[in-house]
């Protein structure tokens, strides 16, 4: 059993760096779903179809998802502020 790193922490792997990983592309994607789905809300109730509540739900994943982009893009900004 390998229960020394539970009794003696330093007798524990030393922790991997986090990765830096690129969210743009993430929250891009999820925002461009949303934004199909909130256009496919519009057209159905255009069409007396009753999603008012879709409609909503879609527009705060649109609206979630730009506030992401901003976030992201002031993330960045500080990361390469500070020199990595």
């Amino acid at each position: 059993m390998k229960l020394a790193p539970i009794f003696d922490p330093a007798a524990r792997k030393p922790s991997p760096k986090p990765v830096r990983v690129d969210l743009r592309k993430v929250f891009l994607i999820g925002t461009a779903l949303w934004t199909a789905a909130l256009i496919i809300c519009a057209m159905l109730l255009a069409l007396h179809v009753p999603v008012l509540r879709e409609l909503v739900v879609c527009a705060a994943g649109v609206f979630v998802g730009i506030v992401l982009l901003i976030w992201e893009h002031f993330d960045r900004w500080d990361y390469r502020r500070l020199g990595k």
